[in-house]
Protein backbone atom coordinates (compact mmCIF):
# COMPACT_ATOMS: atom_id res chain seq x y z
CA UNK A 1 0.00 0.00 0.00
CA UNK A 2 1.37 3.46 -0.88
CA UNK A 3 2.50 5.80 1.87
CA UNK A 4 0.01 8.38 3.10
CA UNK A 5 2.68 11.08 3.25
CA UNK A 6 5.25 12.48 0.83
CA UNK A 7 8.88 13.49 1.40
CA UNK A 8 10.33 16.03 -1.00
CA UNK A 9 13.88 14.88 -1.84
CA UNK A 10 16.56 16.49 -3.95
CA UNK A 11 16.73 14.73 -7.36
CA UNK A 12 20.52 15.20 -7.34
CA UNK A 13 21.50 13.81 -3.91
CA UNK A 14 18.18 12.69 -2.27
CA UNK A 15 18.68 15.23 0.53
CA UNK A 16 15.59 16.97 1.97
CA UNK A 17 14.22 19.95 0.07
CA UNK A 18 12.67 23.03 1.66
CA UNK A 19 11.08 26.14 0.21
CA UNK A 20 13.08 29.36 0.57
CA UNK A 21 11.12 32.59 0.43
CA UNK A 22 14.07 34.79 -0.58
CA UNK A 23 14.66 32.85 -3.79
CA UNK A 24 11.14 31.54 -4.32
CA UNK A 25 12.61 28.09 -5.01
CA UNK A 26 13.08 24.76 -3.27
CA UNK A 27 16.65 24.28 -2.08
CA UNK A 28 18.75 21.36 -0.87
CA UNK A 29 20.87 21.94 2.23
CA UNK A 30 23.29 19.17 1.27
CA UNK A 31 24.32 19.78 -2.32
CA UNK A 32 22.97 23.33 -2.78
CA UNK A 33 20.78 22.47 -5.77
CA UNK A 34 17.75 24.69 -6.40
CA UNK A 35 14.52 23.85 -8.17
CA UNK A 36 11.51 25.79 -9.42
CA UNK A 37 8.21 25.08 -7.67
CA UNK A 38 6.56 23.95 -10.92
CA UNK A 39 9.45 21.55 -11.59
CA UNK A 40 9.13 19.76 -8.24
CA UNK A 41 5.35 19.91 -8.39
CA UNK A 42 5.35 18.04 -11.71
CA UNK A 43 7.97 15.56 -10.48
CA UNK A 44 5.93 14.60 -7.39
CA UNK A 45 2.41 14.84 -8.85
CA UNK A 46 1.95 11.07 -9.20
CA UNK A 47 3.47 10.32 -5.78
CA UNK A 48 1.21 12.93 -4.14
CA UNK A 49 -1.87 11.46 -5.79
CA UNK A 50 -1.00 7.99 -4.52
CA UNK A 51 -0.42 9.38 -1.03
CA UNK A 52 -3.74 11.22 -1.10
CA UNK A 53 -5.55 8.07 -2.26
CA UNK A 54 -3.90 6.04 0.49
CA UNK A 55 -4.92 8.67 3.05
CA UNK A 56 -8.56 8.58 1.96
CA UNK A 57 -8.59 4.78 1.92
CA UNK A 58 -7.19 4.66 5.44
CA UNK A 59 -9.75 7.21 6.68
CA UNK A 60 -12.68 5.07 5.50
CA UNK A 61 -11.28 1.68 6.50
CA UNK A 62 -12.27 0.16 9.83
CA UNK A 63 -9.48 -0.41 12.34
CA UNK A 64 -8.27 -4.01 12.47
CA UNK A 65 -8.02 -5.80 15.81
CA UNK A 66 -4.58 -5.58 17.43
CA UNK A 67 -4.31 -9.33 17.76
CA UNK A 68 -5.49 -10.14 14.23
CA UNK A 69 -2.05 -11.43 13.22
CA UNK A 70 -1.96 -13.96 16.05
CA UNK A 71 1.01 -12.36 17.80
CA UNK A 72 0.69 -12.79 21.58
CA UNK A 73 0.40 -9.66 23.69
CA UNK A 74 2.96 -8.68 26.32
CA UNK A 75 0.49 -9.73 29.01
CA UNK A 76 0.02 -13.16 27.38
CA UNK A 77 3.81 -13.57 27.40
CA UNK A 78 3.87 -13.12 31.19
CA UNK A 79 4.73 -9.41 31.52
CA UNK A 80 2.94 -7.31 34.12
CA UNK A 81 1.42 -4.37 32.21
CA UNK A 82 -0.96 -3.24 34.96
CA UNK A 83 1.07 -0.06 35.49
CA UNK A 84 0.90 0.98 31.86
CA UNK A 85 -1.40 3.92 31.14
CA UNK A 86 -4.68 3.49 29.32
CA UNK A 87 -5.37 4.24 25.68
CA UNK A 88 -5.68 7.74 24.19
CA UNK A 89 -9.39 7.85 25.02
CA UNK A 90 -11.16 10.78 23.36
CA UNK A 91 -7.82 12.19 22.21
CA UNK A 92 -7.31 9.21 19.91
CA UNK A 93 -9.83 10.60 17.43
CA UNK A 94 -7.71 13.76 17.13
CA UNK A 95 -4.40 11.97 16.47
CA UNK A 96 -2.96 10.54 13.26
CA UNK A 97 0.02 8.24 12.71
CA UNK A 98 2.00 8.05 9.47
CA UNK A 99 5.14 6.21 8.39
CA UNK A 100 8.00 8.36 7.10
CA UNK A 101 8.84 7.22 3.52
CA UNK A 102 12.52 8.04 4.11
CA UNK A 103 13.37 6.19 7.33
CA UNK A 104 10.19 4.25 8.15
CA UNK A 105 9.73 5.93 11.55
CA UNK A 106 6.18 6.55 12.74
CA UNK A 107 5.12 10.18 12.85
CA UNK A 108 2.31 10.99 15.30
CA UNK A 109 0.61 14.34 14.89
CA UNK A 110 -2.62 16.26 15.27
CA UNK A 111 -5.51 15.43 12.94
CA UNK A 112 -5.25 18.87 11.29
CA UNK A 113 -1.50 18.65 10.56
CA UNK A 114 -0.88 18.89 6.83
CA UNK A 115 2.87 19.45 6.74
CA UNK A 116 5.54 18.67 9.33
CA UNK A 117 8.97 17.02 9.51
CA UNK A 118 10.15 13.61 10.62
CA UNK A 119 11.72 13.89 14.10
CA UNK A 120 14.18 11.10 13.27
CA UNK A 121 15.57 11.84 9.81
CA UNK A 122 14.49 15.51 9.57
CA UNK A 123 12.85 15.14 6.18
CA UNK A 124 10.02 17.63 5.51
CA UNK A 125 6.78 15.66 5.29
CA UNK A 126 3.54 16.59 3.56
CA UNK A 127 0.17 14.85 3.98
CA UNK A 128 -1.51 15.42 0.57
CA UNK A 129 -4.73 13.76 1.74
CA UNK A 130 -5.36 16.71 4.05
CA UNK A 131 -5.86 18.84 0.93
CA UNK A 132 -8.14 16.47 -0.93
CA UNK A 133 -11.60 17.36 -2.22
CA UNK A 134 -13.20 20.41 -0.62
CA UNK A 135 -10.26 20.75 1.78
CA UNK A 136 -7.84 21.83 -0.94
CA UNK A 137 -6.84 25.51 -0.54
CA UNK A 138 -7.34 27.87 -3.45
CA UNK A 139 -4.22 29.91 -2.66
CA UNK A 140 -0.99 29.86 -0.74
CA UNK A 141 1.03 32.94 0.20
CA UNK A 142 4.65 31.69 0.34
CA UNK A 143 6.96 32.60 3.20
CA UNK A 144 9.10 35.58 2.30
CA UNK A 145 11.01 35.91 5.58
CA UNK A 146 13.34 33.18 6.85
CA UNK A 147 13.95 31.63 10.27
CA UNK A 148 16.93 33.98 10.62
CA UNK A 149 14.68 36.97 9.92
CA UNK A 150 12.23 35.80 12.58
CA UNK A 151 15.06 35.29 15.10
CA UNK A 152 16.40 38.80 14.50
CA UNK A 153 12.92 40.29 14.82
CA UNK A 154 12.33 38.47 18.11
CA UNK A 155 15.67 39.65 19.51
CA UNK A 156 14.76 43.20 18.50
CA UNK A 157 11.40 42.72 20.25
CA UNK A 158 13.27 41.71 23.43
CA UNK A 159 15.81 44.55 23.23
CA UNK A 160 15.58 47.09 26.03
CA UNK A 161 13.17 44.98 28.09
CA UNK A 162 15.17 45.05 31.36
CA UNK A 163 12.54 43.17 33.39
CA UNK A 164 12.25 40.28 30.91
CA UNK A 165 13.01 36.81 32.41
CA UNK A 166 16.23 35.22 31.19
CA UNK A 167 14.24 32.25 29.90
CA UNK A 168 12.83 34.45 27.18
CA UNK A 169 16.19 35.59 25.88
CA UNK A 170 17.86 32.17 25.99
CA UNK A 171 18.94 30.80 22.61
CA UNK A 172 17.11 27.52 23.19
CA UNK A 173 13.79 29.37 23.14
CA UNK A 174 14.69 31.46 20.14
CA UNK A 175 15.52 28.31 18.19
CA UNK A 176 12.02 26.99 18.85
CA UNK A 177 10.52 29.45 16.36
CA UNK A 178 8.37 27.55 13.85
CA UNK A 179 7.09 28.63 10.47
CA UNK A 180 3.44 27.66 10.08
CA UNK A 181 1.08 27.96 7.14
CA UNK A 182 -2.13 28.95 8.92
CA UNK A 183 -5.49 28.24 7.23
CA UNK A 184 -7.49 31.37 6.45
CA UNK A 185 -10.85 32.03 4.86
CA UNK A 186 -10.88 35.05 2.54
CA UNK A 187 -14.27 36.78 2.22
CA UNK A 188 -15.46 39.11 -0.54
CA UNK A 189 -18.54 41.29 -0.24
CA UNK A 190 -20.13 44.72 0.00
CA UNK A 191 -21.66 46.82 2.74
CA UNK A 192 -24.53 49.26 2.09
CA UNK A 193 -24.25 51.96 4.75
CA UNK A 194 -26.75 54.54 5.99
CA UNK A 195 -25.67 56.58 9.01
CA UNK A 196 -26.78 59.83 10.58
CA UNK A 197 -24.69 62.03 12.86
CA UNK A 198 -25.19 65.00 15.13
CA UNK A 199 -22.32 67.47 14.81
CA UNK A 200 -21.48 70.84 16.29
CA UNK A 201 -19.14 73.74 15.65
CA UNK A 202 -18.28 76.36 18.26
CA UNK A 203 -16.92 79.88 17.90
CA UNK A 204 -15.95 82.15 20.83
CA UNK A 205 -15.76 85.96 20.63
CA UNK A 206 -15.26 88.75 23.17
CA UNK A 207 -18.15 91.20 23.49
CA UNK A 208 -17.32 93.93 25.98
CA UNK A 209 -16.55 92.32 29.31
CA UNK A 210 -17.88 88.93 28.19
CA UNK A 211 -16.62 85.98 26.19
CA UNK A 212 -19.50 84.62 24.13
CA UNK A 213 -19.48 81.10 22.65
CA UNK A 214 -21.93 80.38 19.84
CA UNK A 215 -22.57 76.73 18.97
CA UNK A 216 -24.18 75.57 15.73
CA UNK A 217 -25.84 72.16 15.43
CA UNK A 218 -25.95 70.01 12.30
CA UNK A 219 -27.74 66.84 11.22
CA UNK A 220 -25.50 64.91 8.83
CA UNK A 221 -26.45 61.98 6.59
CA UNK A 222 -23.99 59.60 4.99
CA UNK A 223 -25.03 56.86 2.58
CA UNK A 224 -22.98 54.67 0.29
CA UNK A 225 -21.50 51.28 -0.55
CA UNK A 226 -18.12 49.94 0.53
CA UNK A 227 -16.58 46.92 -1.18
CA UNK A 228 -14.47 44.31 0.58
CA UNK A 229 -12.02 41.89 -0.99
CA UNK A 230 -10.29 38.95 0.68
CA UNK A 231 -11.11 39.84 4.29
CA UNK A 232 -9.02 37.26 6.22
CA UNK A 233 -10.39 35.16 9.08
CA UNK A 234 -8.21 32.35 10.41
CA UNK A 235 -9.73 28.90 10.23
CA UNK A 236 -7.71 27.35 13.07
CA UNK A 237 -9.10 27.11 16.59
CA UNK A 238 -5.51 26.81 17.87
CA UNK A 239 -4.59 30.32 16.72
CA UNK A 240 -5.63 33.33 18.85
CA UNK A 241 -7.87 35.49 16.68
CA UNK A 242 -6.53 38.75 18.09
CA UNK A 243 -2.95 37.77 17.19
CA UNK A 244 -3.91 36.77 13.67
CA UNK A 245 -5.77 40.07 13.22
CA UNK A 246 -2.87 42.08 14.65
CA UNK A 247 -0.20 40.83 12.23
CA UNK A 248 -2.23 41.92 9.20
CA UNK A 249 -2.21 43.13 6.52
CA UNK A 250 -0.90 40.67 3.95
CA UNK A 251 0.02 41.76 0.46
CA UNK A 252 -2.16 39.60 -1.78
CA UNK A 253 -0.21 40.36 -4.94
CA UNK A 254 2.09 37.49 -3.90
CA UNK A 255 -0.74 34.94 -3.66
CA UNK A 256 -0.01 31.79 -5.62
CA UNK A 257 -2.27 29.03 -6.83
CA UNK A 258 -2.01 26.34 -4.16
CA UNK A 259 0.74 23.76 -4.47
CA UNK A 260 2.13 21.49 -1.79
CA UNK A 261 5.59 22.26 -3.20
CA UNK A 262 5.56 25.50 -1.15
CA UNK A 263 5.15 23.56 2.12
CA UNK A 264 8.42 21.59 2.64
CA UNK A 265 10.43 23.07 5.49
CA UNK A 266 7.38 24.47 7.27
CA UNK A 267 4.46 23.24 9.33
CA UNK A 268 0.94 23.50 7.95
CA UNK A 269 -2.56 22.95 9.29
CA UNK A 270 -5.87 22.40 7.59
CA UNK A 271 -8.86 24.32 8.93
CA UNK A 272 -10.93 23.06 11.85
CA UNK A 273 -13.22 26.14 11.84
CA UNK A 274 -15.35 25.99 8.71
CA UNK A 275 -16.36 28.91 6.49
CA UNK A 276 -19.82 29.14 8.05
CA UNK A 277 -18.42 29.55 11.57
CA UNK A 278 -15.73 31.97 10.38
CA UNK A 279 -18.26 34.10 8.50
CA UNK A 280 -19.55 35.58 11.77
CA UNK A 281 -16.18 37.22 12.39
CA UNK A 282 -15.99 38.32 8.76
CA UNK A 283 -19.42 39.99 9.07
CA UNK A 284 -18.35 41.77 12.24
CA UNK A 285 -15.07 42.97 10.73
CA UNK A 286 -16.78 44.25 7.58
CA UNK A 287 -19.55 46.03 9.50
CA UNK A 288 -17.14 47.70 11.92
CA UNK A 289 -14.82 48.79 9.12
CA UNK A 290 -17.74 50.17 7.09
CA UNK A 291 -18.93 52.20 10.08
CA UNK A 292 -15.43 53.51 10.83
CA UNK A 293 -14.78 54.50 7.22
CA UNK A 294 -18.13 56.26 7.00
CA UNK A 295 -17.56 58.11 10.26
CA UNK A 296 -14.15 59.23 8.96
CA UNK A 297 -15.83 61.17 6.14
CA UNK A 298 -17.46 63.55 8.64
CA UNK A 299 -14.76 66.14 9.23
CA UNK A 300 -14.42 69.80 10.15
CA UNK A 301 -16.69 69.76 13.20
CA UNK A 302 -15.95 70.30 16.90
CA UNK A 303 -17.94 67.23 17.96
CA UNK A 304 -19.52 64.34 16.08
CA UNK A 305 -21.95 61.81 17.59
CA UNK A 306 -23.46 58.85 15.79
CA UNK A 307 -27.26 58.92 15.94
CA UNK A 308 -28.36 56.01 13.74
CA UNK A 309 -26.56 53.27 11.87
CA UNK A 310 -27.84 50.78 9.32
CA UNK A 311 -25.40 48.43 7.62
CA UNK A 312 -26.55 45.78 5.18
CA UNK A 313 -23.96 43.20 4.13
CA UNK A 314 -24.02 41.53 0.73
CA UNK A 315 -22.19 38.21 0.86
CA UNK A 316 -19.79 37.42 -1.96
CA UNK A 317 -17.24 34.75 -2.80
CA UNK A 318 -15.22 32.84 -0.20
CA UNK A 319 -11.75 31.42 -0.83
CA UNK A 320 -9.52 29.16 1.23
CA UNK A 321 -5.82 30.05 1.61
CA UNK A 322 -2.72 29.21 3.62
CA UNK A 323 -0.91 32.30 4.95
CA UNK A 324 2.60 32.38 6.48
CA UNK A 325 3.13 32.94 10.23
CA UNK A 326 6.23 32.52 12.39
CA UNK A 327 5.28 31.33 15.89
CA UNK A 328 7.04 30.96 19.23
CA UNK A 329 5.14 29.52 22.16
CA UNK A 330 6.82 29.24 25.56
CA UNK A 331 5.87 29.07 29.23
CA UNK A 332 6.85 31.18 32.22
CA UNK A 333 5.44 30.54 35.71
CA UNK A 334 2.82 28.13 34.33
CA UNK A 335 1.56 30.70 31.85
CA UNK A 336 1.88 30.32 28.09
CA UNK A 337 3.20 33.23 26.03
CA UNK A 338 2.79 33.34 22.27
CA UNK A 339 4.62 35.49 19.75
CA UNK A 340 3.45 35.69 16.16
CA UNK A 341 5.12 37.32 13.18
CA UNK A 342 3.75 37.86 9.69
CA UNK A 343 5.90 35.62 7.49
CA UNK A 344 5.62 38.06 4.60
CA UNK A 345 5.91 41.53 6.16
CA UNK A 346 7.65 40.88 9.50
CA UNK A 347 4.97 42.53 11.65
CA UNK A 348 5.21 41.00 15.14
CA UNK A 349 2.95 40.84 18.20
CA UNK A 350 3.34 39.15 21.58
CA UNK A 351 2.96 39.73 25.30
CA UNK A 352 6.06 39.85 27.49
CA UNK A 353 6.16 38.86 31.18
CA UNK A 354 8.10 40.68 33.90
CA UNK A 355 10.44 38.79 36.21
CA UNK A 356 9.21 39.67 39.72
CA UNK A 357 12.70 39.33 41.23
CA UNK A 358 14.05 41.84 38.71
CA UNK A 359 11.03 44.08 39.31
CA UNK A 360 11.65 44.07 43.07
CA UNK A 361 15.36 44.72 42.59
CA UNK A 362 14.60 47.59 40.24
CA UNK A 363 12.01 49.06 42.63
CA UNK A 364 14.23 48.90 45.70
CA UNK A 365 17.23 50.10 43.74
CA UNK A 366 15.20 53.11 42.63
CA UNK A 367 13.90 53.68 46.15
CA UNK A 368 17.40 53.49 47.68
CA UNK A 369 18.73 55.83 45.01
CA UNK A 370 15.99 58.32 45.77
CA UNK A 371 16.64 58.12 49.52
CA UNK A 372 20.36 58.74 48.97
CA UNK A 373 19.57 61.83 46.91
CA UNK A 374 17.21 63.11 49.60
CA UNK A 375 19.78 62.47 52.33
CA UNK A 376 22.38 64.45 50.40
CA UNK A 377 19.92 67.28 49.89
CA UNK A 378 19.02 67.54 53.57
CA UNK A 379 22.55 67.12 54.92
CA UNK A 380 24.10 70.21 53.34
CA UNK A 381 23.45 73.97 53.47
CA UNK A 382 20.41 73.50 51.24
CA UNK A 383 19.04 70.98 53.75
CA UNK A 384 19.48 73.41 56.62
CA UNK A 385 17.75 76.13 54.58
CA UNK A 386 14.81 73.84 53.79
CA UNK A 387 14.67 72.70 57.42
CA UNK A 388 14.55 76.30 58.56
CA UNK A 389 11.54 76.98 56.32
CA UNK A 390 9.53 74.25 58.05
CA UNK A 391 10.70 74.84 61.62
Amino acid sequence: MPDQVTNYKCPACTGPLHFVGASGKLECDYCGSTYEVAEIEAMYAEQEQKAADAYQENETKESAADSADGTPTAEEMGWDVSGVGGDWGEDAAKMRAYNCPSCGAQIICDETTAATSCPYCGNPTVVPGQFGGTLRPDFVLPFKLSHEDATKALKAHYKGKLLLPKAFTAENHIEEIKGVYVPFWLFDGEADVDMTFHATTSHTTREGDYRVTRTKHYDILRSGTIGFEKVPVDGSSKMPDDYMDSIEPYDYKDLKEFSTAYLPGFLADKYDVDAKAASKRADSRCANTAADRTRATVQGYSTVTTKTKRISLKKGEVKYALLPVWLLSTKWKDKTYLFAMNGQTGKMVGDLPADKSKLHAWFWGTAVGASVVLSLLFSGPLGRLIGGLFS
